[in-house]
């Protein structure tokens, strides 16, 4: 059984259920603002979940390398791991505002301290890695199928005023040459197109070597506190299993209306199109439900567009890739026409704002191309990925949004 916390406060048990599923029990006395999610409101009656864990308690499951490492390192100890293990090693540091202990225990926060400058002038990958993972896997609560970890920054501790603030507050990546050569580079550039087109996107380095990939948390508040994330899984009431299951019409952009109050709506829905623009003119075809959010201070209160993650070009690597979700029942690749609709219908958005739109990304996707470029030809090992990956940029820009490539 399992203690469920939210901002440091008690809220409920977490306990398995019949031979598959779990059940969860708020306290009695759990005061509304501190339900555990925006889908599951404080009540007097459990919330039983028939196979697995419910959503939100599924959300920052570690998957590929990590799950792989913490199962060979656990499973012996407990005799078994299904997800209901997994979240009681890295339960104490997650994403967001929830945190797990065993039942009779306190919660106990306090993640070891990293160097992010050593990561970043690092000369290898396989060996800082390895130390990596080894120190930090059972402080890393977060998703995703990439091998990456989650620490605690020493540039950081000057920062923080709060003596009580222990948490992780980046995010580490790399990749494997075997499978997916410079695909922290890969998302750098990606990454640099959001931020130039003035997207909410987290503070991101790239390692000198281009092996690592360093964000800074996007649900950080200040003296210890977080922001409540839930993804649009969670949203969706669906485990992550079907991440990639539905349409983007009902699945994102209906759900953003439901979610979102209405008088933000209307910018939420304009830079979730443009962020769904984005997507496919760099081909990304990864952007499935769990590589969408929503961030709040108050679970009862309003909400918005969590900032860009996880954004790659992935035809890089699978070159006959296809979108993640469907769009009006294919997941083929849009036109320009498709995704006029998408505005029009989704997005309440005109027809000269959604061709200002296009241009302001091609022109970005343009410009960054240039630099990505003079980055593969003196610095990468895999120039033909950099050279993948701009063709595929020049593709989406005019197959998507019907203009011409970047030159």
């Amino acid at each position: 059984m399992l203690r469920v916390w939210v901002d440091g406060k008690s809220v409920g048990t977490l306990d398995r259920f019949k031979t598959r599923g779990s059940t969860f029990a708020y306290d009695p006395a759990t005061a509304p603002g501190l339900a555990v999610s925006v889908t599951m409101p404080s009540r007097t009656a459990s919330w039983d979940t028939i196979n697995g864990l419910a959503p939100v308690f599924e959300m920052n499951l570690p998957e590929g390398v990590l799950r792989e490492r913490l199962m060979r390192q656990f499973a012996k100890t407990l005799g078994s791991f299904d997800n209901f293990d997994l979240l009681s090693l890295v339960g104490e540091t997650q994403i967001g505002r929830l945190r797990y202990s065993e039942f009779a225990e306190p919660l106990s926060e306090d993640v070891p301290f990293q160097s992010i400058e050593e990561i970043l002038e690092s000369k290898g990958t396989s060996e800082l890695f390895d130390y990596l993972i080894e120190k930090f896997a059972i402080h890393s609560g977060l998703s995703g199928v990439q091998p990456k970890v989650m620490i605690r920054a020493e540039e950081e501790s000057a920062l923080r005023h709060s003596s009580s603030f222990k948490s992780a507050t980046h995010i580490v990546k790399f990749w494997d040459p075997a499978e997916y050569p410079e695909l922290a580079v890969n998302e750098f550039f990606c990454l640099e197109i959001a931020k130039r087109l003035k997207f909410a996107v987290p503070e991101f380095s790239l390692s000198e070597s281009g092996h690592a990939l360093v964000i800074k948390r996007f649900d950080l508040g200040t003296d210890g506190t977080y922001f409540g994330f839930e993804d649009f899984c969670v949203l969706n009431g669906l485990p992550a299993s079907r991440k990639y299951d539905g349409g983007y019409e009902t699945r994102l952009f209906g759900r953003t209306r439901q979610f979102i109050r209405a008088m933000d709506r209307p910018k939420a829905l304009t830079d979730l199109f443009r962020l769904f623009v984005l997507n496919c003119a760099i081909r990304n075809g990864d952007a499935h439900l769990k590589n969408f959010g929503i961030i709040y201070s108050d679970v009862e209160g309003a909400a918005q567009l969590a900032p860009v993650y996880d954004l790659i070009t992935t035809t890089a690597y699978i070159p006959a890739d296809v979108m993640a979700l469907t769009l009006e029942g294919s997941k083929k690749w849009p036109d320009r026409r498709a995704l006029i609709r998408l505005g029009q219908t989704r997005a309440d958005l005109g027809a000269t704002m959604i061709s200002r739109i296009f241009e302001e990304t091609a022109d970005v996707i343009s410009d960054v191309s240039s630099e990505a470029g003079k980055h593969f030809k003196k610095k990468s090992k895999y120039p033909r990925i950099g050279e993948r990956i701009l063709a595929a940029w020049r593709l989406g820009v005019k197959e998507s949004l019907g203009l011409g490539g970047p030159t």
